[in-house]
């Protein structure tokens, strides 16, 4: 069975929205779940997020990384880390972006800067799992939909869409994510 790391993303944390849920349904399947407190979640700032990944993943092909909003830049960004040998089975990225809207205040921008403007090696991050996918939203605020080509396109993810979910997360009081399992389960047969 897979060791399944769940990432969550900016002003989260490891009890809100779909995360619970996961976790329980997976360990009934016999996966080890780790939702990682991040920290500083109201602040993400990348010198933080990365190397706290690489302080509590150990990457194995059983490896699989969940990860919502801004949790999934950050599981990127820590694959452009590891060496060339090491390969996970999968990433899978839910309300995940590049390009963002809504962004209010100028602390919130300040913030999103270095997430939005510091390049990512997409070539490198290919390398590092067998496989990509990305789930999103048709209405979600912060998430332009362009995002789903970038993530195409660099990545090679497979994506898929859902209706009405908004930023797919406890904000939007979605408690349960199916298809988060039957992309997991896709990846055992």
């Amino acid at each position: 069975m897979s060791h399944i790391y769940i990432i969550h993303g900016w002003g989260g944390s490891p009890e809100e929205g779909w995360f619970p849920w996961l976790k329980q349904k997976l360990e009934k399947q016999g996966h080890k779940v780790h939702i990682l407190e991040m920290p500083n979640p109201d602040t993400p700032a990348i010198r933080e997020w990365v190397p706290f990944l690489d302080k509590n993943i150990t990457p194995t092909q059983e490896t699989i990384l969940v990860g919502h909003s801004i949790g999934c830049q950050t599981i990127l960004r820590y694959l452009e880390t590891l060496p060339h040998d090491i390969k996970i089975r999968a990433v899978v990225c839910v309300a995940g972006w590049f390009t963002l809207n809504e962004l209010e205040t100028e602390e919130e921008k300040e913030i999103a800067r270095p997430w939005l403007e510091d390049p990512i090696d997409f070539k490198k991050v290919k390398t590092h799992a067998e496989s990509f996918h990305y789930i999103y939203s048709d209405n979600d605020p912060y998430v332009p939909l362009e995002n789903k080509t970038i993530f195409e396109k660099n990545l090679g993810a497979h994506t898929h869409l859902l209706e009405n979910y908004g930023h797919i997360g406890g904000e939007d009081n979605v408690r349960e994510l199916p298809i988060v399992l039957d992309i997991i389960k896709s990846l055992e047969g």
